[in-house]
């Protein structure tokens, strides 16, 4: 009986290492996964958000430097010939198609691919009217060129701008939500790694229980008579 009691308490005690060492391999497996979901926000919030918002606030630029540039053509009596105004637009142009690039190539949820989508559309009737406008003034045009400039030319521009101020609201809101899922996960591994504390703590006190049973079994061995 006194060896078959302890037999049993080392199988109770190797069963429960046994469930020990399985839920330490289980709760590392989903610490590692989430680990992995947090460093893949973080740097989603660097690669898709920041560095577009930075890229956003340069398109922005560049379209002000445009309408000044034109208004200034048009309105304060610069000097600039048409030539001139068509190489410096030219030159914003290039600066503009470039930041879309970069920002097209990073990750855009749907409502960021069609507020960038409704931009492109702005920007490029903007830039079509700008051609107009010079044209305009190439032939003597000038008034007309710049009723224009104030009329649609103007809707146009103010259609952009309110485009590319959309796509840095919806950007900026994905960004919060990225921040609310890396602290739901961090909150999780730190869950895990309480319970695995816990567990580990009451799996060997009842190991140290049963160790403890085994031992007493064996120093009260039962006399039996001799005679």
């Amino acid at each position: 009986m006194k060896w078959s009691f302890v037999i049993q308490q080392k199988i109770k005690a190797a069963l429960l290492l046994t469930g020990i060492m399985a839920l330490v391999t289980l709760n590392t497996v989903i610490s590692r996964s989430n680990v992995r979901g947090i460093d893949k926000s973080f740097s989603s919030i660097y690669q898709d958000r920041l560095l577009p918002a930075v890229d956003l606030v340069y398109l922005s630029e560049n379209l002000y430097n445009k309408r000044l540039l034109m208004e200034a053509y048009l309105v304060s009596g610069s000097r600039t010939t048409p030539a001139e105004a068509r190489g410096q637009l030219t030159t914003y142009n290039h600066r503009i198609d470039s930041l879309i690039r970069k920002v097209e190539e990073t990750y855009l949820v749907q409502k960021e691919s069609e507020s960038l989508r409704a931009f492109k559309q702005n920007i490029y009737s903007y830039a079509a009217q700008e051609q107009t406008i010079l044209n305009l003034s190439e032939t003597d045009q000038k008034e007309a060129g710049s009723r224009l400039f104030n009329t649609d030319s103007a809707v146009t521009f103010r259609g952009a701008i309110r485009h590319l101020n959309e796509l840095t609201n919806i950007q900026s809101e994905v960004g919060r939500q990225l921040m609310k899922e890396s602290h739901s996960g961090s909150a999780l591994v730190d869950l895990i790694f309480t319970l695995q504390i816990a567990l580990a703590i009451i799996i060997g006190a009842l190991i140290l229980g049963l160790i403890h049973s085994s031992k007493i079994i064996k120093q009260n061995p039962r006399s039996f008579p001799l005679n």
